[in-house]
């Protein structure tokens, strides 16, 4: 049961992987709509009042940054790096896109696209360095290419028939055995 939760995304069924995937882009996508309320525009905080309030939390962010991190962790350790930037960054930074643009009434000074712009790249940052640090944890990587130089000159294709594919550098310079 393990190896089937923890184990490489590549080693998968198919079905698994595009389903496990599916469920991280919906976890993330969920924890970003019950952590930050959909509609992010400054309100009075009574009728009449000179004082705003936003909905948005510290507590709010604060989870779902928690959430978004160990995502990232669990897809990082997974699969491929490039997985978990599309899997937990890419579905918030799309949802809060789509609420900054469908609000009815334009907001001051257009600020969205900078704060749109800014929380989508801290988010970016934070996935990918939560993922490349899980990567580290992992038993089998699959991802070496040790082997791919010397299968090719082991084969033969190495271009002339007399010259090795691959020149290694010689601690002998001056030709003597």
């Amino acid at each position: 049961m393990t190896e089937k939760l923890l184990g490489l995304l590549s080693k998968r069924p198919w079905t698994e992987r595009w389903l496990t995937r599916l469920l991280g882009a919906a976890l993330s996508s969920a924890a970003y709509l019950l952590c930050l309320p959909w509609d992010l525009r400054n309100r009075p905080e009574s009728p009449g009042s000179t004082t705003e309030t936003t909905p948005v939390t510290v507590l709010g962010v604060a989870v779902l940054a928690v959430t978004l991190l160990l995502l990232a962790v669990y897809f990082g350790h997974r699969d491929a790096l490039a997985w978990p930037l599309l899997l937990v960054a890419a579905p918030p930074a799309t949802l809060m896109y789509l609420s900054f643009r469908t609000n009815p009434e334009p907001p001051d000074a257009s600020l969205w696209p900078l704060t749109w712009a800014f929380s989508t790249l801290v988010m970016a940052a934070g996935v990918l360095v939560a993922a490349s640090v899980a990567r580290q944890f992992r038993q089998d990587t699959g991802d070496s290419t040790d082997g791919l130089v010397f299968a090719r000159s082991a084969s033969g294709t190495g271009g002339s028939s007399s010259a090795p594919a691959v020149r290694r550098p010689s601690w002998n310079q001056g030709g003597r055995s």
